[in-house]
């Protein structure tokens, strides 16, 4: 049942959207099942992932997720309803730092009513860059760069000051030790020569972008996101909060940009829908959601 599913699934998406990939063979989890009104089956996987502490996922995903991973086949994305309300008797999710997260194309609109009467909201979305700006007049007093070590502290204010940011909307996750976090994690991609990009007003540091090429390939995380092929990934956009609104985000991602695209397919990212000001920006930008990420936090609040 599951091939004939995936088949079907893929041709939907396809017609649904041209930019989804294929669907693919979920992971190991349980199996659940449900009939629809005219009688067809449907089905999904239930995953647990346990984040660690110290890790760059835990500031953003709750330390103990369950994902719904739905083949529904052709059927559109309201065949979710049945699967979400034999959900909860599935979660042995304990405390609120826990979250149940469904990932779903972002076109497929039957699947909103069904995941938000069951209490799920659309905290993030994977956006594809398919239409980019015409050339922009450069930022005035504002320098691009490529990032050294010696920036390490820069970077880390910078990194923190997106944080506290998206904490406010559902983004990211107040964690004590982020300091440290995103010091690991920043010194680490300097170390291996991923692309970090440094906006300096009159000397001083802004902001930063951070970014690195994927392969989606066959087993590849990214295969379930994005069609095959060699991708530009931009991983994060920050502005310092009194340098916002004059134009350092936009002269970072010209940089970024340029830097990312040559022998790409294209480019991805992931941004927070409730973010005042992350949809406005990307769209600007020329990126559009492809997957929306809908998710309950804490889990026991699914309804």
């Amino acid at each position: 049942m599951t091939a004939a599913l995936l088949r079907a699934q893929s041709t939907r998406f396809a017609g649904l959207d041209p930019l989804l990939p294929a669907a693919v063979e979920p992971p190991p989890g349980d199996l659940l099942t449900a009939a629809l009104p005219d009688g067809e089956r449907v089905s999904a996987v239930l995953t647990r992932t346990l984040i660690e502490p110290g890790t760059p996922q835990s500031l953003w995903s709750a330390s103990e997720v369950f994902e719904l991973h739905p083949l529904l086949g052709a059927a559109d994305g309201g065949a979710l309803d049945p699967l979400l309300r034999a959900l909860p008797g599935r979660l042995t999710a304990a405390g609120t730092d826990t979250a149940c997260v469904v990932t779903w194309p972002s076109r497929d609109a039957a699947a909103a009513r069904a995941l938000m009467t069951h209490g799920f909201i659309p905290l993030s979305v994977l956006a594809v860059r398919t239409t980019p700006p015409p050339p922009s007049d450069p930022v005035p007093g504002v320098v691009v760069r490529r990032a050294t070590r010696a920036d390490l502290d820069v970077l880390v204010e910078s990194a923190l000051a997106e944080v506290a940011y998206s904490a406010q909307v559902g983004g990211a996750i107040p964690r004590s030790d982020a300091r440290a976090v995103k010091r690991a994690a920043l010194r680490a991609h300097l170390t291996q020569g991923d692309p970090i990009w440094l906006a300096e007003r009159d000397g001083v540091a802004v902001g930063h972008a951070e970014g690195w090429h994927t392969e989606s390939r066959p087993g590849s995380w990214a295969e379930t996101r994005v069609r095959h092929g060699r991708w530009g990934y931009v991983n994060c956009l920050s502005v310092l909060p009194h340098a916002r609104h004059a134009g350092v985000g936009r002269a970072l991602m010209d940089v970024a940009h340029a830097d990312l695209s040559p022998r790409t397919v294209g480019s991805f990212l992931y941004y927070n829908p409730p973010n005042p000001l992350s949809p406005a920006f990307w769209a600007r930008q020329g990126y559009r959601p492809l997957w929306t990420v809908w998710e309950v936090r804490p889990a026991a609040a699914l309804r």
